[in-house]
């Protein structure tokens, strides 16, 4: 009988589905969760980035809001 301590993890971490977390598998399912918080986040840095690099986007439109 094989024993594990509650530290050991699978080098595979799966999903409650069986398949694993980090496979970009189409459609509606756990995996999808996971990449769109991924991309969200790769978006907002993106904008971050832009925004400090001076084309802030929402700083023109409240320029043009204003007048």
């Amino acid at each position: 009988m094989e024993t594990r301590t509650s530290t050991d993890i699978p080098p595979v971490a799966k999903a409650y589905n069986g398949v694993d977390r980090n496979a970009f598998i189409f459609g509606w399912n756990p995996q999808a969760e996971l990449w769109n918080g991924r991309l969200a986040m790769i978006g907002f840095l993106a904008y971050l980035l832009w925004d400090l690099a001076g084309y802030s986007v929402l700083r023109d439109v409240l320029h043009i809001m204003r007048y």
